[in-house]
């Protein structure tokens, strides 16, 4: 193919795909488990994420295919098919369920942003357009597809550590006294619970046909991208418990990064993260679509799956 990904658009799917609606509901989660410790959490999920994307990236420098985990399992059972077969159902099924989860958020916060937050027709009617729209960016092609994740993550870097930033400076360093409140071990349960916040970085491993240089952009791509997020999840966490109470987290739920910011913007902070999220919502929606049917494909040239997904995009047909 003609189009290829190079490592900032790498790097934009796995961002993207990492910073989706997760991060504005899973601080609360957190904070709820391991009180004033919910920073450490996270970077334990990062260090945890790190571990799990190297050994991503070895197995698709090493398989050279997009069908990630169908394909690993594929060679590590070549006598037991069903094993990866029921996996690669598995997976896309979490797939849709995940874009299912984004679209919901961005309808959710693009509706609070029009006031219509309880009209639940118009939340739904965004929720649907928002997948129409990147269906059809992905529908024209890779480049298409890479370019938009672009603009979308890396805007969205921006606002979110700006947000973090500014947020710093009106700590109350007492919300974070005794560091350990609620026990050690509670670090660690929290830690497990939030590492879905840290999940589509292995979306890079899907790309490893449409990537330009891929044993030397995979890797790179992945641990580039978790310490991104990592920093940004750090930062968040400490603004969030550092302006608002643990009853104020709770009482906020996904609104907590919103409820943090109105001290310093007032109701432009809401605005300001409902921006951020519906900006996650989007480049996780892009980038979770476009590595899933990468490795739909691969799984419907096995039969596994209908072979209708091997068909090349229109785009694609273009190019030859």
């Amino acid at each position: 193919m003609k189009e290829n990904l190079g490592l900032k658009e790498l790097i934009a799917i796995a961002i993207g795909s990492m910073i989706g609606g997760g991060i504005f509901s899973v601080i609360g989660v957190a904070n709820n488990i391991s009180g004033h410790a919910t920073p450490f959490v996270f970077v334990m999920g990062g260090i945890i994420a790190a571990f799990a994307g190297y050994n991503y990236a070895k197995l698709a420098l090493a398989y050279e295919e997009d069908g990630a985990s169908y394909t690993y399992l594929k060679s590590a059972f070549p006598k037991y098919p069903q094993i990866a077969g029921f996996v690669g159902w598995s997976v896309i099924i979490g797939y849709i369920g995940t874009l299912a989860l984004y679209a919901y958020t961005f309808g959710a916060y693009s509706a609070a942003a029009l006031n219509c937050e309880n009209n639940y027709l118009i939340r739904t009617a965004l929720a649907l357009g928002i997948l129409s729209i990147f269906l059809y960016i992905n529908l024209r092609g890779i480049k298409a597809a890479g370019e938009s994740e672009d603009l979308l993550v890396y805007f969205k870097i921006v606002i979110m550590f700006l947000m973090g930033i500014a947020g710093m400076f009106f700590i109350k360093k007492s919300h974070f006294t005794p560091l350990f409140d609620k026990g050690y071990t509670n670090v660690f349960l929290s830690g497990a619970i939030v590492f879905v916040a840290y999940e589509g970085f292995q979306l890079v491993t899907n790309s490893v046909k449409e990537s330009a240089n891929p044993k030397k952009d995979i890797k790179k791509s992945i641990f580039i991208s978790i310490a991104i997020v990592t920093a940004i999840y750090i930062i968040l966490a400490i603004t969030v418990l550092g302006i608002l109470t643990p009853k104020q987290i709770q009482e906020s739920k996904e609104y907590a990064v919103a409820e943090a910011l109105k001290p310093i913007f007032g109701q432009y902070g809401f605005v300001l993260a409902s921006l951020a999220a519906m900006f996650a919502t989007s480049s996780a929606i892009n980038g979770t679509m476009f590595g899933a049917s990468r490795m739909m494909a691969d799984i419907a040239k096995d039969r596994v799956f209908p072979q209708v997904f091997v068909e090349p995009t229109l785009m694609d047909k273009k190019l030859g």
